[in-house]
């Protein structure tokens, strides 16, 4: 059964717009450059209710794939000189590990 995994960052007030820049200018082309679009599900911002929040959602076959993914993709010298840049504009991180309920669509 596949997991999900819900990444959500919340932005330093006022940075969202560097955040945004950032992640559209090195972090996605790193993250495609390296294979690792294929996991992702989407990222989103929050519009209403807590703001200033980067979410994003990956999906994995299983644990194991899922660390594994996260082990290369820190290994990836263009991903991490992106991460470096993006940590001044974070607040806070939570991780949340879902698994898919046995009905409905699951992406």
């Amino acid at each position: 059964m596949p997991i999900y995994e819900k990444r959500t960052y919340d932005i330093k007030v006022g940075h969202m717009t560097d955040v945004v820049r950032l992640y559209r200018d090195e972090g996605a082309p790193a993250l495609e450059a390296g294979g690792f679009m294929t996991n992702l599900v989407g990222y989103f911002t929050s519009d209403t209710g807590r703001l200033h929040q980067l979410i994003h959602i990956w999906r994995f076959d299983d644990d194991a794939a899922r660390r594994d993914f996260w082990k290369r993709l820190f290994a990836d010298e263009d991903f991490m000189k992106f991460a470096v840049q993006i940590r001044q504009h974070i607040d806070a991180q939570d991780v949340q590990l879902l698994n898919p309920a046995p009905w409905g669509p699951n992406p």
